[in-house]
């Protein structure tokens, strides 16, 4: 992630941030991105955590309505889109009371299971209770994050639970302004799941106050997938809604987390702290929430929407303190990216994604990630969040506007638009839509506030 808010809230002096989940990690250009047959989506980001689809062969034409509806789904409330893998689509929502994992068919969109639970979660600022995670799909088993702090292991196939864990309750964790938002990440025999716990004391803090909150070392917490038994716990951090993700930095597989306060490089295995770097605005009610960019063996990029803005960090094998190749500090007036809560995709030597925090200030734009040289912006989109694919961005605008550009640094190019057909090939996307798109199985998977679209992308 996966968070968002609506444009009355943006218009107060001390804004808050988004959570989810929702937008993109930019890792490997095109040409370097691990060779993959897999047509899966199975976290957020997708197969490789960047923000990237493997699929082939899109169709580059959806006026009147040659982009083919194929089934839409109630999503109920909630600000993630799902994951996919096998056939099968994945959608975690609120319904009611009841907090929804749903496994939808990709060809038809009906349901084979659902599975439900109570989770008690009133939002600070106003924000509706539904889930802001991406569901895991790792193997036969499907993990959840809940907005209450409640981790679900399920069988997959019929949506029995495995195990569950209270990590809320467990590591004594103090709600944050939007809950939980941050998608977990697996490495080889472990979920590994930001939860950002503090000790009892800090129980007295007032809501919303999280400069008062204490952290007791639970920044992350590793568990065992198939059984739940915790393995370590690390980081002396409060949670963010940046998700997790595993890079290979110096030729060592590296868990990012991007807490409160500070990024963090970690062993995955151990829980070791290999190094760390401060990256947060000095305002209360700012959050990180943008996913970091891995970029080949020793690059990572952070980029938020409050203050710091975008930040280009080299990790130099066993330095603690990374550098600071170039920085939007430097540039407060013409910042490179201020990412809110979607994450840039990175490809070949530039990088694509949404800058600004509200509404009115947003444009997509296009930058050399080297330099930190802004190529090109577009300002009709508002916060959009993007996915890549063939060549080309899908990008979905928060009012509901659906587009195909290519990828291209010289110049924004826009190739079609979605223009909807007739009777039960039409759709409309109600704003906020926040969630980036999803493609996975030769299909496009696209949300809006309460509806979840299946369209046929690949030819």
């Amino acid at each position: 992630m996966s968070v968002f808010f609506s444009s009355k809230f943006w218009k107060r002096p001390l804004s808050a941030a988004i959570i989810l989940l929702l937008g993109w990690p930019l890792a490997l250009p095109a040409q370097e991105t691990p060779p993959s047959t897999d047509s899966s989506w199975p976290t957020f980001l997708g197969p490789t955590q960047d923000g990237k689809s493997n699929q082939k062969n899109i169709l580059k034409d959806w006026s009147s309505g040659k982009l083919k509806l194929l089934w839409q789904h109630e999503t109920g409330k909630g600000y993630g889109i799902g994951s996919a893998a096998n056939g099968k689509f994945y959608h975690f929502g609120l319904y009611g009371d009841k907090t929804r994992l749903t496994c939808l068919d990709c060809e038809s969109g009906k349901a084979d299971w659902t599975f439900d639970y109570v989770a008690d979660y009133d939002d600070l600022y106003g924000f509706d209770a539904g889930p802001r995670a991406t569901p895991v799909i790792d193997d036969n088993r499907v993990y959840i994050y809940g907005v209450a702090g409640q981790l679900h292991c399920l069988d997959i196939s019929n949506g029995d639970i495995v195990w569950k864990k209270d990590l809320n309750k467990q590591f004594g964790v103090i709600q944050n302004f939007f809950g939980v938002a941050s998608s977990p990440t697996i490495f080889e025999d472990l979920i590994i799941v930001m939860v950002g716990g503090s000790p009892e004391e800090s129980k007295k803090v007032a809501p919303g106050k999280l400069n008062k909150v204490e952290p007791n070392d639970s920044g992350v917490v590793a568990f065992d997938k198939k059984t739940g038994e915790a393995r370590y716990k690390a980081i002396n951090d409060l949670a963010s809604y940046a998700s997790l993700r595993i890079a290979d930095i110096n030729g060592k597989p590296t868990l990012l987390a991007w807490m409160r306060e500070s990024l963090y490089g970690v062993d995955p295995r151990s829980g070791k702290e290999r190094f760390s770097f401060y990256w947060r605005a000095r305002k209360l009610e700012s959050v990180n929430a943008a996913t970091p960019v891995a970029i080949g063996k020793d690059k990572i990029l952070l980029t938020e929407c409050y203050e710091r803005g975008a930040v280009l960090l080299k990790i130099e094998p066993g330095n603690s303190e990374p550098k600071a190749i170039w920085s939007d500090l430097n540039a407060r007036r013409n910042p490179t990216l201020r990412s809110h809560w979607n994450t840039p995709v990175r490809v070949g030597d530039y990088a694509y994604g949404c800058s600004g925090e509200s509404t009115a200030s947003a444009d997509l734009r296009c930058f050399n990630w080297k330099t930190g040289e802004v190529q090109w912006k577009h300002d009709d989109l508002s916060r959009a969040s993007i996915t890549w694919v063939d060549g080309h961005f899908v990008v979905m605008g928060e009012e509901g506007e659906l587009l195909l550009i290519k990828a291209n640094p010289e110049k924004i190019e826009i190739v079609t638009r979605y223009e909807p057909g007739q009777g039960d090939n039409k759709i409309k996307f109600t704003r906020p839509c926040w969630a980036a798109p999803v493609i996975a199985e030769g299909k496009l998977f696209v949300r809006g506030k309460n509806k979840l679209a299946c369209f046929q992308l690949v030819e």
